[in-house]
């Protein structure tokens, strides 16, 4: 997120904002760098933020602002933790390639369970699977050469598969699918009693 599928700035007016919103942690780099260079690779036409969704894209029935506000206490009553990137693994169905979460994922299931409430609520179509996407709409024959593809580059990828989760970040969709960041909420700003 972050960017427009077709690779411009998400900053140039006349874009259209729709009521489509996520909460994201963003990957840091090299990793980021490497997984946005993958999903570049495997599907061309995106222009990645590399990502994972603590609350998947949603409409929602209040300002932005009013949800942010709520996303903002909740992430900030949240201690920074780790994540671990894993295997390779592909939604059936919908024929997303993703990666697993490894350490981490029991964290990101509590933090959606607390903040998929109240404005940020919505009835997800999918049960909530903590992963970063590498490639979707994609044709059915194209999935093994893809899988195949990813799980070589991931092999050859050298450097760590973790990091730390020290923030998150409210972003909306527009009309040209071009994720904008709105808020960024640290976490760990408020002691928890």
């Amino acid at each position: 997120m972050g960017a427009n599928s077709n690779g411009g700035s998400c900053q140039t007016p006349g874009r259209e904002p729709l009521n489509i919103y996520a909460l994201v942690i963003y990957i840091p780099d090299p990793l980021g760098r490497l997984l946005d260079d993958l999903r570049r690779e495997l599907v061309p036409h995106y222009n990645p933020h590399a990502h994972v969704s603590v609350l998947p894209p949603r409409s929602i029935s209040v300002n932005w602002q009013i949800a942010s506000e709520q996303a903002r206490a909740l992430a900030e009553s949240w201690s920074p933790f780790d994540i671990e990137l894993t295997t390779l693994g592909v939604f059936p169905g919908t024929n997303v390639l993703y990666l697993e979460v490894g350490a981490g994922a029991s964290e990101l299931r509590r933090m959606h369970a607390a903040m998929n409430a109240g404005p940020l609520g919505f009835c997800e179509p999918f049960a909530y699977h903590p992963h970063v996407t590498l490639a979707q709409e994609v044709a059915c024959d194209q999935v093994p050469a893809l899988c195949e593809l990813a799980n070589r580059r991931w092999a050859e990828y050298g450097g760590s598969r973790s990091f730390r989760a020290t923030h998150g970040v409210f972003v909306q969709n527009t009309s040209d699918n071009c994720w904008v960041d709105l808020a960024d909420y640290s976490f760990g700003v408020v002691s928890v009693k």
